[in-house]
């Protein structure tokens, strides 16, 4: 598309974070892109309940998806579905290019989030797709009435259980740790269902089975112990990691590669911004991401008039 329309600023990512700067950059009277790999809205719209955004007491990361995907629409911001292989910064141009096409802005806002991270356990690659899944929700129907097991403390993990836990026979919740990291109303909720069982100071040693998973060797990280515990599925949930590879020659990351950017979203390249999970922060939270894409569309519209 190189020669098509120029764009004011092209917005990498199309989770909350860069349709809230999407938003505000159309009010702004400014031409906005996004440009998403795989689906809107990122990791939430997976999410199958959402109880901590504003104005909403439940509804689903899906149904809000759609929703800022729409309200970005209707004002004018644009959708390009396709995946960004390289970004060339050309002075007053920037440069995105994707697998099928160009474009070009005088702006670029980084918005591409996290992904699940892995457990690095034996067996984890071999038996991803055939019992390994880092989605409950995506896969978890799938294991109606069987055993399966949750790995990770934080909410998502808990959150991950809870939903499993009324579709599955057992879930066996595998933390590292004594306590959690997640809400604590999470781990009362957990407590109270007589389904789900804690292993805490505890890690996944092995992931075995045949054609899919049978079971997993869990090791007691205070005594060392073994056990082994039958299994269908293994639903990962420990954290997550960015997904900046691509720009680590444009743009300083920190030592975990989450781009080095504070509060007013700007990089170490002027004309480069950085919103959401994708940037050094101390909080990583949908309401977090709002303000991101807030600030990164209002420091580069700032940054269109100067230039």
């Amino acid at each position: 598309m190189t020669g098509g329309p120029m764009y004011d600023v092209i917005i990498i990512g199309g989770g909350v974070a860069g349709y809230t700067a999407g938003i505000y950059l159309s009010r702004a009277g400014k031409r906005a892109l996004v440009i998403e790999g795989t689906a809107i809205g990122g990791q939430i719209s997976v999410s199958p309940k959402v109880e901590n955004y504003p104005g909403f007491k439940e509804i689903s990361g899906m149904e809000l998806s759609d929703l800022i995907y729409t309200q970005a629409t209707d004002l004018g911001v644009e959708t390009e579905f396709d995946t960004v292989t390289g970004v060339e910064d050309l002075g007053t141009v920037k440069k995105v290019t994707t697998e099928y096409s160009s474009f070009e802005a005088r702006a670029v806002i980084i918005a591409t989030g996290c992904r699940h991270r892995k457990l690095g356990a034996k067996g984890e690659e071999e038996f991803a797709g055939k019992g390994v899944s880092y989605c409950a929700i995506c896969d978890g129907a799938f294991y109606s009435g069987k055993e399966v097991a949750v790995v990770g403390g934080g909410s998502s993990a808990l959150s991950a259980c809870e939903l499993l836990s009324g579709i599955c026979s057992k879930v066996s919740l595998i933390h590292r740790r004594q306590e959690f990291r997640g809400e604590s109303k999470l781990v009362e909720t957990l407590i109270s269902k007589p389904n789900v069982e804690f292993i805490l100071d505890s890690v996944v040693d092995e992931i075995t089975g045949g054609e899919s998973v049978s079971g997993i060797s869990v090791k007691n990280t205070v005594s060392d112990e073994i056990k082994s515990i039958p299994v269908s599925a293994v639903f990962v949930s420990v954290g997550q990691e960015p997904q900046n590879a691509i720009f680590s020659s444009l743009v300083d990351l920190d030592a975990q590669g989450y781009i080095d950017a504070g509060e007013n979203s700007k990089t170490s390249r002027a004309g480069f911004f950085a919103a959401g999970d994708c940037r050094s922060k101390m909080i990583r939270q949908l309401t977090t991401a709002v303000a991101d894409g807030t600030s990164a569309a209002m420091a580069a519209c700032e940054y269109l008039r100067l230039n």
